[in-house]
This record gives structure tokens, sequence and C-alpha cells, in this order.
């Protein structure tokens, strides 16, 4: 069984560990769910141009079941990227690292609202068109591996795939 290791104060000589490097400051989210990782990567806007160091795990075993990790070096999230990883890992925790300690650690919560993230599918709904209109969609439900969203102004549901409706 593979484990994450936040804090590497901790020595052991088991070739089974696996042992992901300490950051010194930043962000590591935790109990995404299996493959979502790079979606993750992708809502952080971190690309093969993003300078600091990044570390994941995808397909890791955890008290919970099968789960990804994300590490960022000298990063931390924005509520609209919060906002965004609830839709696709409801149950994840963000745990703020400073001086290779966790300062804070926080559990996802998808908002009831979600406004000025996800692109309405309904090329016809006013916020598609030239009007300066935010998307707005109410979260219908959310769980482990799926939300649905309803937009606001034309009722248009999402439901898969909903990192590709991200702006």
């Amino acid at each position: 069984m593979a484990k994450f290791y936040e804090n590497e104060k901790s020595e052991t000589n088991k070739k089974s560990d696996l042992r992901i490097k300490a950051i010194e400051n930043g962000t590591v989210i935790d109990h995404i769910p299996c493959g979502q990782a790079f979606n993750v990567l992708k809502i952080m806007g971190i690309n093969e141009n993003f300078k600091k160091t990044v570390s994941f795990v995808m397909n890791a075993v955890g008290s919970r079941g099968g789960k990804d990790v994300v590490k960022i070096e000298g990063m931390e999230l924005t509520e609209k990227q919060v906002a965004a990883i609830s839709l696709i890992a409801p149950n994840a925790t963000v745990n703020i690292i400073r001086d290779y300690n966790v300062i804070s650690k926080t559990q996802i919560k998808t908002p009831n609202e979600i406004h000025g993230i996800i692109k309405c599918i309904n090329p016809n709904c006013i916020t598609n068109s030239k009007e300066p209109i935010q998307t707005s969609f109410k979260v219908e439900s959310e769980s482990y591996d799926e939300s649905i969203l309803r937009c606001k102004y034309c009722d248009s549901i999402i439901s898969d795939d909903i990192v590709k409706h991200l702006f």
C-alpha cells in the first residue's frame, strides 16, 4: 500500500512506501477522485510553462479508497479555483503549507451556486450573447463523481465532463 507523506519527519526503510518530497510553501490537494489530477491542474492553470515544482499521484490507495493527490510549490488556490475543483472533487481537502508545515486543512465545499466559472452549453443562452452577463448555475446535486448544474437563465443542464465547460 502506498503512503503519502505530508511531512517527511518520520523515517522508514520500507521500499513499499511512496515518498513525495515535502514542499516548503504551497498547496496540497488530497482525496481527488481517481483520474481527476490532470483536470485539477487544468483548473489551476498549470501547464508546461509553469515554473514551480508540481507533484501528483494518481490512483493511490488511501483510507477512503482510491484517490489522486496534487502538490504545488509556491501557489495557493483562489476562491474561483476552489469552486471549480469542488465540481469534480467535492470530497477533496486543501492543505496550505508554510515552512514545511500544514497551517490549514480545509474540506472543499461545493457552493449552492457557481458564477462566472462555467460556460453554458446552450448557444442561445443570454450568457453566450454579446450582453455583459456573467454565467450563473445552481448546483442541483453533487456527489463523489458527478455534479449536476442548472443554468439560471435558460435552465440548461450540465452533468457530463464539466471540466470542458470551464472558462
